[in-house]
Order: C-alpha cells, then sequence, then structure tokens
C-alpha cells in the first residue's frame, strides 16, 4: 500500500494509469478462462482456478513486464470425467507438466486504452510467442486502501503447436475437440509495499 499522500496514478497520453511499482493478481477478483470448439458445432468454456501473476508498472509504461503462473490441476469446465481427462497425459499431463508459464517480452500501444502484449507461453515445456490485446480497464483505490487497476486481455493459440495434439476424427467430419483455443482473462491486480 501507498501512504495517502503518495499519488496512485498518473497520466499517460490521456489515459490515468497506475503509479509505477509491483502489483500482484488479485486471487479474489481474475478470470484465466478458455474456449474450445467441441465437435465441430458448440463451445465449451473453462477456467484455470489457481494462476499467480506479478505485474511490474514502470516509470516508461512501454517498459512494463508481467510474468504468471497457472497451475494446470486447477483447470475446471463443471464436469469431473472432463476435468480429469484434460488432465491427463492426452492433454496437460499435470504430473508431469504442473504449470504453465507466460512471461512478457514487451508492450506497446495500440490504441487509448488498449495495448499488445507480447510474451512466451510455456505449456508441457513447449515455448511459443504469443500477443494478448490487453485493455487497462482503469485504475483506483478500494475501500480497504488498496491501489488497484483493472484489465482483460486475450489471445487465440494453437494447442497442437504446444504438443496437445490428442483428438478423435467425427464420422460426419471434423474432429471431437478444435485446434484453435481462445483464451480470455480478466483481473484486478493490487500494488505492493
Amino acid at each position: 500500500m501507498t501512504s495517502s499522500t503518495e499519488s496512485v496514478t498518473r497520466d499517460w497520453e490521456g489515459l490515468t494509469i497506475p503509479a509505477a511499482g509491483t502489483y500482484l493478481l488479485d486471487a479474489a477478483h481474475k478470470r484465466v478462462g478458455f474456449v474450445a470448439r467441441h465437435m465441430m458445432v458448440s463451445k465449451v468454456r473453462g477456467e484455470f482456478a489457481d494462476a499467480t501473476a506479478t505485474i511490474t508498472i514502470a516509470e516508461d509504461p512501454m517498459e512494463s513486464s508481467v510474468t504468471a503462473t497457472i497451475q494446470a490441476a486447477s483447470i475446471h469446465t463443471a464436469m469431473a470425467d472432463r476435468d480429469a481427462h484434460l488432465r491427463s497425459g492426452d492433454f496437460l499431463d499435470v504430473e508431469k507438466f504442473p504449470t504453465l508459464e507466460f512471461r512478457s517480452t514487451g508492450v506497446k500501444s495500440r490504441n487509448g486504452n488498449e495495448f499488445i502484449l507480447a510474451g512466451e507461453l510455456t505449456i508441457k515445456d513447449v515455448t511459443r510467442p504469443v500477443e494478448l490485446e490487453v485493455e487497462f480497464e482503469g485504475v483506483g483505490r478500494s475501500p480497504f486502501g488498496q491501489d488497484i487497476f483493472g484489465f482483460s486481455a486475450s489471445t487465440e493459440i494453437d494447442r497442437e503447436a504446444f504438443g496437445l495434439t490428442w483428438n478423435v476424427a467425427l464420422e460426419t467430419g471434423g474432429v471431437l475437440v478444435g485446434k484453435k483455443i481462445k483464451i480470455e482473462i480478466e483481473g484486478e491486480a493490487v500494488r505492493q509495499a
């Protein structure tokens, strides 16, 4: 937390943004979700319940960085059998690869409160570059005196590029699980002392 006299915000290119510092993803105010196509006709939504992130807001906002760790076993799609299959060696193999990792490599301004966060995503020891479309949602101070900011981010990945290749061909054509996975993140970050 900052003292009540220290500014928690600053102006940057027409936006009110957080003061420089280290922020942690608030576990109570986050969603790390995904969407996958099922049988070529519908979508299945899920999330990872256990995820942490450290966001370092730099004096120059374009020098800011993010590292994140997702506990693979925390995957949840509201169906126990499917969750067990996703944790198995056919997909995430959580016993051998307990975490998914993200490390940013750069950020650039896109338009107003929209940014592109480039980084490296590691799933099952396979690291690939990704770009997240980030929307800065705002900054403030909570009733508990915590300096916070909100954001949302999304990207799409090819799961097979990360070694998640399990599938079943359908008699009607196509496959059981789509290759493209949309990642959707919503969160609040809290400034650390």
